[in-house]
């Protein structure tokens, strides 16, 4: 009957998420997105009108939307593992990169879903739109959107990745060559700029491959803290039943 009970008990705390387990699991997140951003790279359409009513837009701006959330979720656990060790520095880097990527995610959602139906009525105001991002001048008056864009985005996405590599490998929990790269490839970012339009998104795969293994670290460490509750409610439950 004991056993019975114990069974149970560990079976439903099994299923029931823990701290731990979620940090661990939001490294699989890290993991995929930071692949996903790497591998698009080279296969992107361009940032024009014509590409938006391409199929290939159709299917990699909304898998872009998912791998804006999954990035979030990632930086999220690893900054959550490293939350004692990272200090101030790594809650700032933490804070830069997650809004980089949360502005990112707005546009990246327009992109996949307001653009293509605008295609067909203001033609102009998507060239305009899709000129943001890529950097490319347009006739479209759209305010102040491009120069926030360029610091929000582009500034955070260099300051945010470099504070947040740094902050990852003075806390030394982590895979300290992947906080490494993070660290370099956003510092380097502003030399993209020096490079020809068509192959400046190849710069961005360093930063992909470096959020997939600090991903891959987070994800592939091996915790036991979670069964040890386990153990001592059964100690407990078994001296309850013994003194009745």
């Amino acid at each position: 009957m004991i056993s019975n009970h114990q069974t149970a008990v560990f079976k439903e705390s099994k299923m029931k998420p823990t701290a731990a387990s979620l940090i661990r699991w939001s490294g699989l997140a890290a993991m995929v997105a930071g692949i996903t951003f790497a591998g698009i790279q080279p296969i992107h359409p361009a940032d024009v009108v014509s590409s938006v009513t391409t199929d290939a837009w159709a299917i990699i701006t909304p898998l872009k939307t998912v791998m804006c959330l999954l990035m979030l979720l990632g930086i999220v656990g690893i900054y959550a593992r490293q939350l004692n060790k990272a200090g101030w520095l790594g809650l700032v880097g933490f804070l830069l990169l997650s809004l980089c990527w949360a502005i990112q995610l707005a546009f990246v959602f327009a992109e996949a879903f307001i653009m293509p139906p605008l295609v067909t009525v203001a033609p102009q105001f998507v060239d305009g739109f899709l000129a943001v991002p890529s950097g490319r001048t347009s006739d479209v008056n759209l305010g102040a959107i491009p120069v926030l864009y360029g610091l929000l985005v582009g500034g955070l996405y260099m300051l945010g990745g470099l504070v947040f590599g740094i902050a990852t490998l003075r806390a030394g929990i982590l895979s300290c060559y992947a906080a490494s790269l993070l660290a370099v490839t956003a510092t380097l970012t502003p030399l993209a700029a020096l490079l020809p339009h068509n192959i400046q998104r190849l710069a961005a795969i360093p930063m992909g491959l470096a959020m997939a293994w600090l991903g891959y670290a987070l994800w592939s460490e091996r915790r036991v803290e979670a069964s040890e509750p386990v153990s001592g409610e059964g100690s407990s439950l078994l001296g309850q039943t013994a003194a009745d």
